[in-house]
């Protein structure tokens, strides 16, 4: 049996019957008010119907003001509970692992929607132009990035994943390109992880060792370096309070930007380090089931799929009954994707961000 279809255990207890997890897609599809929709609700257990061990929500928003796309889900309030409530029971009900995904845009909020966005420093460039944030409210993010994951887990959720990836808040944090912070958040590379190191020890703490805790990053762009990436993964290793680190890494077989780290891939790089108990996911143009058994094979735990996941929405279903399935090459038709669970709105955010993937009627 190829390996991908071997169960994985987390260090929370939790375990997932395959190496398959639907990867944190934005898809535009709630309410204004950040509240679930039947259409996104459909969308993410039509993929737990289709085999994927874990389904993992889109980016989930912590804070009203760190909205980063028109449409995004939100938990940051309780009028969006009782929709988290029923995505975690269906989730559940097929035997996925269900992850809110949590989530804050920072200086990459849309100030037509929110107003001015903040940012760990002072920001105008552009066309944006984000205010910082003071000591005090930054320690204030760093309880609503708990209170979401509470209230996921109160909603049933098996567990959450902090984005700390995409240049989004936690990445800003972390970049010296956009941290010129001067107070414990700023400064030295443990200074710039400090928000993140405290988001996660603050969840662990308030939900418990067995609620499932993951941490997105990526190892460049953004004004991420990838030895400073690295350094900030084997902190985290080294905590041990997480039980999975998802990479993002646009191409699992990709090296690096930096010429004088080029040589090897940047999977490479973090499979290699000492991760303890904690588990290794990694995600980027993954299409064969070839190519999951190359990951695992360098050392990933587990993959995160997307385009494969939009386009079959059983996946995982798929390649087990044909090892050479290889999905459906865009652009597709409106209908099929529809057909997938995704509705019009999702198609439309597709076609409009992504050339090429949709047909053009």
């Amino acid at each position: 049996m190829p390996k991908a279809f071997e169960p994985l255990s987390f260090n929370s207890g939790h375990s997932i019957n395959n190496r398959f997890m639907l990867a944190p897609l934005t898809n535009t599809q709630s309410q204004p008010d950040g509240v679930l929709s039947e259409d996104e609700i459909h969308w993410l257990s039509l993929r737990a119907k289709g085999g994927f061990g874990a389904v993992m929500t889109a980016a989930a928003h912590v804070q009203e003001v760190g909205l980063g796309f028109p449409g995004q889900l939100g938990v940051f309030a309780e009028r969006h509970s009782q929709g988290l409530q029923t995505l975690a029971s269906k989730l559940n009900a097929e035997g996925a692992l269900s992850l809110v995904q949590l989530h804050h845009a920072g200086l990459r909020s849309p100030a037509s929607i929110v107003g001015q966005p903040v940012a760990p420093s002072e920001y105008q460039e552009e066309g944006i132009n984000a205010r910082d944030l003071s000591t005090e409210e930054t320690k204030q993010l760093i309880q609503d990035f708990i209170s979401g994951a509470e209230r996921a887990q109160r909603a049933g959720f098996s567990g959450v994943e902090i984005h700390g990836a995409h240049g989004y808040i936690v990445g800003q944090y972390l970049s010296a390109q956009y941290n010129k912070r001067t107070d414990q958040y700023g400064g030295s590379l443990e200074n710039r992880m400090r928000l993140l190191i405290e988001i996660v020890s603050g969840i662990r703490a308030r939900c418990g060792k067995s609620f499932t805790l993951g941490v997105r990053l990526s190892p460049e762009r953004n004004g991420i370096l990838l030895m400073e990436a690295i350094e900030t993964v084997k902190t985290l290793f080294a905590m041990g309070e997480i039980d999975f680190l998802d990479m993002s890494l646009w191409n699992v077989f990709k090296e690096p930007y930096e010429a004088e780290h080029q040589g090897k891939s940047l999977l490479a790089y973090f499979a290699e380090l000492d991760r303890g108990k904690v588990k290794l996911g990694v995600a980027g143009r993954i299409k064969t089931l070839a190519q999951i058994e190359q990951c695992l094979e360098v050392g990933a735990d587990f993959v995160l799929l997307g385009r494969a996941a939009i386009l079959h929405h059983d996946y995982p279903k798929k390649v087990q009954e044909n090892p050479a399935f290889v999905p459906v090459e865009p652009p597709v038709s409106q209908a099929y994707l529809r057909g997938e669970g995704l509705s019009q709105k999702f198609v439309d955010y597709m076609g409009e961000s992504f050339p090429g993937f949709v047909e053009v009627v």
